[in-house]
């Protein structure tokens, strides 16, 4: 194929590419965040331009998934803001920092696969007795998260909602709903601390925005309103297969 039909064709093809990642993502309450960095590593992207750009993105898809699960009255506020609380100042700390170094990615990477096996293979948190969890371990996990979603670009969702799911605290939709209100206040919050480094937006994030606002809104109204928790957890299964890929990725 031509050089100049390559040119034409490749912002459609990565146009479709976010556009999907944010379908599949928002349809679990995330973002697409670890997703977005997989192709822009993919692509040879300097990560100073990878963060901004998967964080703005992350911005405004977990904002519409917030949206649609909280209409679809899966909220849990409760679960949400001790979390949420512990997480913002983390995040801001994270986004302000380095990206962690190649090896701590691959234990990342095998961790999020060992999640997704579990969920597939025998997780059936909306039949399960839900456990009460304790506050300090909301914190604990909320600061944690937070400040690892901001020091690699992310919003902690592909952290939290198999936690909570494993860990019996929620079933998956209100999972879904809590994580893409976690991931928003964390990924503004990242953004915020990598902005306050004098650093700004690569213009690539807004030609982006159009396709992931597209496919999040149709990714967030069939996981709030149409999906079945069995479909969810497949669908997050594949999800955190996705992600593992983008710690892989040099």
């Amino acid at each position: 194929m031509p050089a100049d039909t390559l040119h034409t064709y490749f912002p459609l093809a990565l146009g479709l590419a976010f556009f999907l990642a944010a379908a599949l993502y928002a349809s679990v309450g995330h973002g697409g965040a670890s997703a977005y960095l997989a192709v822009m590593g993919l692509l040879g992207m300097a990560p100073t331009e990878m963060k901004p750009i998967a964080l703005t993105l992350n911005i405004a898809v977990s904002l519409l998934a917030w949206i649609a699960f909280t209409r679809a009255g899966h909220f849990r506020p409760r679960l949400f803001w001790p979390l949420a609380v512990a997480s913002v100042p983390a995040a801001l700390l994270g986004g302000w920092l380095q990206s962690p170094e190649p090896v701590f990615k691959l234990i990342l990477a095998a961790a999020l696969i060992a999640g997704a096996w579990r969920l597939v293979c025998g997780c059936k948190a909306d039949e399960a007795t839900l456990r009460e969890p304790y506050q300090p371990a909301l914190l604990l996990l909320g600061l944690a998260i937070g400040f690892l979603s901001g020091l690699i670009g992310i919003g902690g969702g592909i952290f939290l909602t198999p936690m909570l799911v494993l860990w019996r605290w929620s079933p998956a939709k209100p999972a879904a709903a809590i994580s893409a209100a976690f991931i928003f206040v964390n990924s503004l919050a990242g953004l915020t601390g990598f902005l306050s480094t004098g650093r700004s937006v690569p213009p690539l994030a807004w030609l982006l925005l159009p396709a992931v606002l597209a496919g999040g809104w149709i990714g967030s109204h069939w996981g709030s309103r149409r999906a079945g928790s069995p479909a969810l957890l497949r669908v997050l299964a594949a999800v955190l297969v996705v992600a593992a890929a983008k710690f892989v990725i040099p």
